[in-house]
């Protein structure tokens, strides 16, 4: 059974990689963790893994390219828990491709801005009833420097870039929008070593989550709508 005072926190794409470790360190601080990813086979073998070693994590199938599939997942939240303090929106892709974004094949640019942007926002719209209910709510999106204005001087990366100054956008209004102690923040993880950032990468999922997670414990007078990398808040 759920104890009141124990929070409930939920991560897209939790099967492996910053995920992974997400969902693994929020249940060692003692959260009951819903490991959210497309891949039922993976997301109940992830899970299973975490409850071998005593950690209070459930699966919720939920495919962030799907809207029905979201709007499923946040149902079934709120029927086994009745609540969500902690959101942490971390499905992402890239696709390869360096090109010139006029270049590039349209559907790479609708495909990545499916999962890291509109994947987000149709998560957040969907689970935030969940935080509005009660007043409360921490909403975290795993971001990346290439989302920022600077970046987008510079060749190379587009259709991710873009996916995440929009996502970097989301933040922003999202925060003007929310009412009560609810925050939402962007995080810029580094370039880390997992399926996506490669092996050459110099950080580990354990520090990019370490990174995120005082995101998901701030109190009412901490930051709503601000770009953070290892604690500290980078330019837009």
């Amino acid at each position: 059974m759920l104890s009141h005072a124990q929070k409930v926190a939920l991560v897209t794409g939790g099967n492996r990689g910053i995920g992974y470790e997400l969902v693994r360190q929020l249940a060692l601080n003692g959260f009951k963790v819903i490991l959210s990813s497309r891949d039922s086979k993976k997301g109940q073998e992830a899970t299973q893994k975490l409850k071998e070693s005593n950690l209070d994590v459930t699966f919720v199938e939920m495919d962030v390219n799907d809207q029905e599939s979201i709007r499923q997942a946040a149902i079934t939240v709120d029927e086994r828990f009745g609540k969500l303090d902690v959101l942490i929106n971390n499905a992402g892709v890239i696709f390869d491709e360096n090109g010139k974004l006029l270049n590039m094949d349209p559907s790479i640019l609708e495909r990545t801005m499916a999962t890291n942007f509109f994947g987000a926002y149709h998560v957040i719209r969907s689970f935030i009833p969940l935080m509005e209910k009660q007043g409360y709510g921490r909403i975290i999106n795993v971001s990346s420097e290439y989302g920022s204005m600077s970046e987008m001087s510079c060749t190379g990366v587009g259709a991710y870039k873009l996916s995440k100054l929009a996502l970097n956008g989301l933040t922003q209004l999202v925060a003007a929008e929310s009412k009560g102690d609810i925050k939402i923040n962007a995080v810029d993880p580094g370039w880390v070593s997992t399926d996506m950032g490669g092996p050459s990468a110099p950080r580990t999922p354990k520090q990019a989550a370490e990174s995120i997670l005082w995101l998901a414990t701030i109190g009412p007078e901490g930051p709503n709508g601000g770009f953070y990398r290892d604690g500290k808040r980078v330019d837009w």
